[in-house]
């Protein structure tokens, strides 16, 4: 049975993310012959074309879609492997802008993981609306950004996993009692709160918005008072809080793609190494 370099699907990736042969080239270390000749060696293994070349700019096939999160699991998986046999060598600092309920449900457990494995690589983390996060002002300030889309797409680039957005309440709270809506809800500009008044405006439910908070411990204590309910991505739903089914009377919310952005240039190889760890531990 064949096998596959850990060192083609390094390359693989750098070319997915930047769309180029020449800029991957630059940001790995490798010449561009030596880059293209990674890349097709890789496809004559898997027996398919993993990019569409459109005027100047390489474009993922839908099997180059497909094998960019499992390139990454694998590349996450071995590089784990070395790190919890050899000393830790790596260091730097990589600045993290994520989503609140990812900060408050996901990543304190992932991010401790990743500190255990490279504890000289310092982090800083911030917790923002992604619509703040990936503005022009204030995307030069991260070296990765983890970003909420409300429109899934297989083109997107960075696209980790799509999550199914689902209505969530407090362990007591009957919906089917209450003509009016109570909700408890982020702020202007947030996914969540975007797709919860458009479905129910669709469908002409009558909704209230009762409580406005800007991360999700205090949607939640909200929500543990019995002010109302709100809506999160499946994989952020607290212990505490449930999930309301469709037996609830409420509309379908649809899914939301969960992305990870690099800064524009050459990532350092801390942000490539918790960036490939995120992914991993989240897909």
């Amino acid at each position: 049975m064949r096998n596959i370099s850990m060192d083609a699907l390094r390359t693989f990736l750098a070319v997915y993310d930047v769309g180029s042969v020449t800029l991957a080239a630059d940001q790995i270390g490798r010449s561009q012959p030596a880059t293209s000749l990674q890349i097709k060696r890789l496809e004559e293994i898997l027996g398919c074309a993993l990019f569409h070349r459109i005027k100047k700019r390489l474009t993922p096939s839908d099997d180059g879609i497909k094998l960019y999160a499992k390139a990454r699991q694998i590349i996450a998986i071995n590089d784990q492997i070395l790190s919890d046999f050899q000393k830790p060598a790596l260091h730097g600092s990589v600045c993290l802008g994520i989503p609140s309920e990812f900060a408050i449900t996901l990543l304190p457990e992932i991010l401790g993981r990743f500190s255990a494995a490279y504890p000289y690589v310092a982090l800083d983390v911030v917790s923002d609306l992604s619509r703040n996060l990936l503005s022009a002002e204030q995307q030069r300030r991260y070296d990765l950004i983890l970003s909420l889309h409300g429109r899934p797409s297989k083109k997107r680039k960075g696209v980790i996993k799509s999550d199914q957005l689902v209505w969530v309440g407090g362990s007591q709270h009957v919906t089917e009692q209450q003509a009016t809506l109570p909700l408890v809800l982020a702020q202007e500009g947030c996914i969540y709160r975007q797709r919860a008044i458009q479905r129910l405006s669709k469908v002409k439910r009558p909704w209230r918005l009762v409580h406005t908070n800007p991360d999700l411990s205090g949607i939640q204590s909200a929500i543990d008072a019995g002010l109302g309910i709100t809506v999160l991505a499946r994989s952020t739903v607290p212990k505490s809080l449930k999930i309301l089914d469709g037996n609830h009377g409420l509309p379908a919310l649809g899914s939301i793609d969960i992305c990870l952005v690099t800064r524009a240039g050459k990532p350092t190889e801390a942000a490539n190494r918790l960036g490939d760890y995120i992914a991993s531990s989240l897909t």
